[in-house]
């Protein structure tokens, strides 16, 4: 896309605040649209797209540290073509997952981190009340959320489907004390003037949920024109197609932006320690008071945790989700770790048939 010359664009309503001057002839941006590695970025000269300057791949130290929707940047500029992103600037939030999308394994970090959003205010955990509605779900994402650094919403869409929805935000609630829920509709309206505490002017919000919950229809509403694609659900499980097929940064009317993402069918937590005590602060406490520091919490003389279930100030449900938190952790290290393993063999066997055939022995 070409440089829009019509109107000079203050970076600040999109939370720009400059903490140092960028080089000679570079000029900062925020990223609000990718697509694999080429990027569409806002700047005070219009948007215009852009990919990354050759040093870039060379000075990255990780996949996490290329820029994704929402990030800051730098960037030499081009009037006649392409620019080029020459740095990331520092993130003040974001949101990630554990990859194993091919390039889930390095030698110098065991699980590749997948930087989804960045410099996010609120994450949106959405999702609809029809047969799809799991707490278990919302209670991973606001694992990731809290770890993410931004304050998790929780959103109950399609409200209009259930007779009682306050029963569900009351069910909710009691899940997740502490955590805001709303229940809302897209088709009557219902709940989305709850939103407007946090689409404040220059607030970024991402939103995050599985396919067919509503985000596409939740971003046309607020935005107040079908900027996105919605599809129907299938009526036998209540699942929904993807529609976002790629991350985007969108302006509302109000100054506040949304970042909308692909549906995510499988949320692999990545670093998450920080999220899951966070999330169950007072379990994590009482891990910690336990005689044993390596506490199976089971038969063991000193154990808090089953002190606390035992005189009922520790619920057995909440103990429940604790551990399949942990689980989850594990079971993404686990993987992680096998994968490495893998791609190390491969590497290996790769090198070993390379000094077969360049020594002209091609016997096995």
């Amino acid at each position: 896309m070409a440089e829009n010359k019509e109107n000079h664009i203050n970076l600040e309503l999109y939370g720009y605040k400059e903490t140092e001057a960028p080089p000679d002839g570079q000029i900062p941006g925020r990223v609000v649209e990718q697509h694999k590695e080429q990027y569409r970025v806002v700047t005070e000269r219009g948007e215009m797209q852009a990919g990354l300057k050759g040093s870039f791949y060379h000075n990255a130290d990780s996949r996490e540290s290329f820029p994704c929707v929402g990030d800051f940047v730098f960037l030499q500029y081009n009037a006649g073509g392409p620019s080029f992103i020459t740095r990331l600037l520092p993130r003040r939030t974001k949101f990630s997952r554990a990859d194993f999308s091919g390039h889930a394994v390095n030698y110098a970090k065991t699980i590749l981190e997948q930087v989804i959003a960045a410099n996010v205010d609120y994450v949106f955990i959405i999702t609809s009340l029809n047969r799809d509605f799991k707490l278990k779900r919302i209670e991973r994402y606001l694992t990731q959320a809290r770890q993410s650094g931004a304050a998790p919403v929780a959103l109950l869409t399609k409200a209009d489907l259930v007779e009682d929805p306050g029963a569900y935000v009351a069910k909710t609630t009691e899940a997740f004390p502490g955590v805001p829920v709303h229940a809302i509709s897209n088709l009557t309206g219902q709940g989305h003037a709850e939103l407007d505490e946090y689409l404040k002017p220059g607030a970024t919000v991402v939103f995050l949920g599985m396919s067919g919950v509503g985000k596409s229809s939740l971003l046309n509403s607020l935005i107040g024109s079908e900027v996105m694609t919605v599809n129907d659900i299938r009526e036998d499980d209540s699942r929904g197609r993807h529609t976002t097929t790629h991350r985007q940064l969108f302006t509302l009317p109000g100054g506040a932006m949304v970042i909308d993402t692909p549906g995510m069918r499988e949320l692999g937590l990545f670093d998450s320690d920080e999220g899951v005590n966070a999330a169950f602060s007072d379990i994590a406490a009482l891990v910690s008071n336990c005689r044993f520091s390596d506490c199976r919490h089971r038969n063991e003389p000193g154990c808090a945790v089953r002190a606390a279930l035992e005189d009922g100030t520790l619920q057995q449900k909440q103990w429940d989700n604790y551990m399949n938190q942990r689980r989850e952790l594990k079971y993404t290290e686990e993987r992680s770790a096998y994968l490495h393993a893998k791609d190390k063999r491969g590497k290996e066997i790769a090198m070993w048939s390379r000094s077969r055939k360049k020594s002209g022995d091609m016997r096995l």
